[in-house]
């Protein structure tokens, strides 16, 4: 008899043919998917009526196979609900290789782990709206598999914001859109390789997620000294780049001072390097005049990196590049030939930077944060005198600067307490050639404002 199949509102098929008949065929099957776990507990089976068009046999047949799992235990079937698999816990045969179950982790009731935006506060009604207005005016050849370098409008859209709110020197030819940091850090390791680079000078403190995916690229990371001035690029020798946070470095907090942003752009010049500028949240800041891109003294030398995970969320995984325009060509082969980022959300991130929303939103997401640093500073300093807070003068996190010998006992006390923090040391490059500091990375931008007081509460309690 010919093989049969069902699929019915999950992806579930079912070969009820076999040695003992049609009948005895669909009861083992439908057995075997229970058994399994391929139809979960309390899931609806389609009416004997329906699952018999389907297989294209006879109703009573379904019906009776039915009955024989309700009898079984397997089924359940009660007026007005129909029928569905017993809402019971399923244990899988032995040796079938399933995967033990993984308990997740209790997620801590609060979070002050830096380098997220306070998610609550997407500007969801305006993202819809931009969402609508940018689709409807869409032409059709937009919705294809679209330009590598990422769509024109947006790259036009982002040369125009950057040239104006960063002071970054952009053409549209010139950008290329990724989907985050990390995304450009692969495209830029090969073409780093390629070039005859070995070593990847990095900063002090950072990510260490960042520096694994140069060394994917067989690169070596190299960290630079760090001291009040900033990043020291005075070491810098022979290496074929040099990765830095210039306008606010992350995690201490220090914009580049002015001598040594001029230093690197004279390194790069002389020797032929380039300047990997991680730009993840100049629009934020508070006591100061903004600091203006770096890539705005040299173009030719310095690659211009940004994201709208600070602005925005991490989780539209929209990230740029503005390059040289002689590595330009380099990085989009690097890239691919097909694009990797929705169309849709670069539709909606384009029409968003152009009709103002963004600008909209930074400003209210900046008086926003500017209160919480205040609102901790101030806590900080009446709760915990011994603290000084630092590098608050742009950015969203800040930080803590701790008696020595604290910084562990500090974050082992707040997680028994269910607060998620982050050491200093956690951010400390393997081969950091600068004293050590105990400190607390504090990113006061990630809880949801309704969040907010309890999670400043609970960092008062942990503080010496």
């Amino acid at each position: 008899m010919a093989e049969k199949w069902a699929t019915f509102g999950v992806d579930l098929h079912l070969e009820p043919a076999g040695p003992g008949g049609l009948r005895r065929g669909l009861t083992d099957a439908l057995r075997d998917a229970v058994r399994t776990g391929r139809l979960a507990p309390g899931t609806r089976l389609p009416s004997s009526r329906s699952l018999a068009a389907d297989l294209g046999i006879a109703r009573n047949t379904v019906a009776e196979a039915y009955g024989d799992l309700v009898a079984e235990g397997w089924l359940t079937a009660r007026q007005g609900s129909g029928t569905r698999v017993t809402d019971r816990a399923v244990v899988p045969p032995a040796g079938t290789g399933a995967a033990p179950h993984r308990r997740e982790p209790p997620r801590p009731a609060h979070s002050l782990v830096p380098g997220s935006p306070d998610l609550a506060s997407f500007p969801r009604a305006a993202w819809l709206k931009a969402a609508r207005r940018a689709l409807a005016a869409a032409p059709h050849d937009s919705l294809g598999y679209g330009d590598p370098r990422g769509l024109p409008a947006l790259r036009a859209a982002l040369a125009g914001y950057l040239a104006r709110a960063r002071g970054v020197r952009a053409d549209p030819d010139t950008v290329l859109i990724t989907s985050g940091f990390a995304h450009a850090l692969r495209v830029l390791g090969p073409v780093l390789a390629a070039r005859g680079a070995r070593t990847v000078a990095v900063e002090a403190y950072g990510l260490d997620a960042y520096w694994a995916r140069l060394r994917e690229s067989g690169l070596a990371t190299r960290a630079l000294p760090y001291d009040e001035l900033g990043t020291d690029p005075g070491a810098l020798t022979t290496e074929g780049a040099v990765l830095l946070t210039p306008a606010h470095q992350f995690p201490m907090g220090t914009a580049l001072h002015p001598d040594r942003r001029a230093a690197v752009v004279d390194w790069a010049r002389r020797t032929g390097g380039l300047v990997l500028e991680d730009d993840y949240d100049g629009e934020f800041r508070y006591d100061r005049q903004p600091v203006g891109a770096l890539q705005g003294l040299d173009p030719d030398r310095v690659v211009y990196l940004g994201t709208a995970s600070k602005a925005l969320a991490p989780g539209l995984r929209l990230g740029w590049m503005v390059l040289p325009p002689a590595l330009a060509e380099e990085a989009l082969a690097a890239k691919g030939g097909m694009e990797t980022v929705s169309v849709l959300e670069q539709l909606t991130l384009a029409e968003f930077l152009t009709c103002g929303a963004y600008d909209r939103h930074v400003r209210s997401s900046r008086l926003r944060y500017r209160r919480r640093r205040d609102a901790l500073t101030a806590a900080v300093a009446d709760r915990a005198p011994g603290v000084r807070v630092t590098g608050i003068a742009a950015g969203l996190h800040a930080v803590l600067r701790l008696p020595a010998g604290m910084e562990q006992p500090v974050v082992q006390a707040a997680a028994w307490q269910g607060l998620a923090l982050h050491g200093l040391a956690f951010h400390r490059h393997p081969e950091a050639i600068t004293e050590a500091v105990d400190a607390l990375v504090v990113g006061y931008a990630t809880p949801p404002d309704s969040a907010w007081a309890a999670t400043l509460e609970a960092l008062c309690r942990v503080l010496p």
